[in-house]
């Protein structure tokens, strides 16, 4: 699936490790989708929450649909390293070919990434007790819930990274590149 989506087909050379950070995040990211789907089904993964509401129809679409959108953010970051975030691909009615505003890019990418980095990033607190955290049945589920769902305390920093490399390819947008060593 993302091996068909062009990447670094860009005006300016992408860092190498750019690239590889934006083709890793969906992959990176995806445990914590995987970890968040038997909650679909009402099957609590070992978790013990006395207040947790009961199970309702309508849980099944919602956790299956936040696991779907999180997966399609992630893609969407492939943008900062591509073309088509620089350039408005074909299929985009009346904005087709035209350059794509630098910071049309980099607000909703920077606002993202800090607030992935506001969500996650107090984990490894709630984990050394600073804050609440859900219960578990026992070690296991909660080793395997941590393994899980820590991936995503990268999502945040990653999308700031690769904001951060756009910012730096687009900031001279439109000028020539530099022959002069």
């Amino acid at each position: 699936m993302l091996k068909n989506i062009p990447v670094g087909d860009t005006e300016r050379p992408v860092p190498r490790w750019a690239l590889r950070l934006a083709k890793a995040l969906p992959f990176v990211v995806l445990p914590h989708c995987l970890w968040r789907l038997p909650f679909a089904f009402d099957f609590r993964m070992g978790t013990v929450d006395p207040t947790a509401p009961a199970y309702v129809w309508w849980c099944t679409p919602y956790v299956i649909g936040l696991s779907v959108v999180t997966e399609a953010l992630t893609i969407l970051t492939l943008g900062l390293v591509s073309g088509w975030g620089e350039v408005f691909p074909r299929w985009v009615p009346v904005l087709r070919g035209r350059r794509v505003p630098p910071l049309a890019a980099l607000v909703p990418a920077v606002l993202g990434g800090l607030t992935l980095v506001a969500l996650f990033g107090g984990m490894p607190l709630a984990w050394l007790g600073v804050f609440k955290e859900v219960g578990y049945s026992n070690a296991w589920w909660m080793a395997l819930g941590r393994i899980c769902t820590s991936t995503a305390m990268l999502w945040g920093p990653i999308t700031l990274a690769l904001a951060c490399s756009y910012y730096h390819r687009r900031r001279h947008a439109g000028r020539p590149l530099s022959t002069a060593a």
